[in-house]
């Protein structure tokens, strides 16, 4: 068999009555210079649906596969003057830390013409909130993102841009978060509702809990699954009981059922493990089978977290674990 070259790859993409096979998507990844000039070259001559075939089929592989990287794709792609393109373009950046991003990000978050690519800048405007928080990010590049998002927040812009731009607010630790998030969560509206909620949950305060396990039963599927989702985020133990209650009593929407399997497992217990057990017992379907050793798995690797937290270094250097009493007393 000849090797596959990344110029057949390209030869292949310009042909729309074949399929994007899967062994190609992995020669679009970090790429270098001379095929990124390839690539670019290439571009305009592949037809518009051809184009968001291949960004999409990229972007589903970045989520699969952890060593692949389209990052000089993304880029690239910024300014193409499809929105569309620009949209998935920004989803290739998904795992990017490069504060260079930040000014083209908010250009496109605060000025571009169309809102696709508006909701993913603002999407990932969030993640390099999150870095900021975590001392990752310039303190400089962290106050122009709150600003913008609160300035489009308190805008009369798109509601489904300003709703995005508070879910990316979630991460901040500002002080207008906290009215922010609480005139979001007191709408009527059950969509500013479950913004509000994912909010919380990427907040990690537990000043939200209480709001949180309030929307648990709500008779709307959206607020649920946020409120499921929050609960996993700021592990709620009190969340537990009311969700295994809930997957229990009723047939529950399958989105809502999955959030709530996988709080569960960022929370633990026995009862926890037990019940994640036994639908893998009876899970027929692979997906299904795959997502429960994906729960169990997470479920292990918390409270093998949570373990470790409880041990402490003793004279020589060794790991001991903590007695309750010792952290009661370590507490007062």
């Amino acid at each position: 068999m000849t090797e596959l070259t990344f110029q057949s790859v390209l030869d292949h993409l310009l042909d729309s009555k074949k399929d994007i096979p899967q062994g190609h998507l992995s020669h679009y990844s970090d790429l270098d210079p001379k095929s990124l000039r390839l690539f670019l070259d290439m571009w305009g001559s592949v037809p518009q649906d051809r184009k968001l075939l291949l960004l999409d089929r990229l972007n589903a592989h970045l989520d699969e596969d952890t060593i692949v990287s389209y990052e000089d794709i993304g880029k690239s792609l910024l300014e193409d003057a499809d929105a569309e393109v620009r949209a998935r373009a920004i989803g290739l950046l998904s795992e990017s830390d490069d504060p260079r991003l930040v000014d083209t990000l908010l250009g496109i978050f605060l000025n571009d013409t169309e809102l696709a690519p508006r909701l993913k800048a603002a999407n990932l405007l969030g993640e390099f909130v999150l870095l900021g928080e975590l001392e990752e990010l310039d303190e400089a590049h962290l106050h122009e993102i709150e600003e913008a998002l609160i300035s489009v927040i308190r805008s009369d812009e798109n509601p489904v841009l300003r709703r995005q731009a508070v879910e990316a607010f979630g991460y901040s630790g500002r002080e207008e978060s906290v009215s922010i998030l609480e005139s979001a969560y007191e709408r009527e509206d059950p969509l500013w509702v479950a913004s509000a909620l994912r909010a919380m949950g990427r907040s990690h305060d537990n000043r939200w809990n209480d709001s949180v396990l309030a929307k648990l039963l709500d008779v709307n599927p959206r607020i649920r699954y946020a409120a499921a989702e929050a609960a996993g985020e700021l592990t709620i133990e009190e969340a537990a009981p009311v969700m295994l209650q809930m997957l229990e009593d009723e047939e529950e929407d399958d989105k809502v059922t999955m959030a709530a399997i996988w709080s569960l497992s960022q929370i633990g217990g026995d009862d926890a493990r037990a019940y994640i057990l036994s639908l893998l017992d009876n899970a027929e379907d692979n997906d299904i089978t795959e997502f429960l050793e994906d729960a169990l798995e997470n479920l292990d690797f918390n409270e093998q977290l949570n373990k470790f937290d409880l041990l402490t270094l003793d004279e020589d250097g060794d790991l001991v674990e903590l007695d309750e009493d010792e952290l009661d007393y370590e507490d007062d």
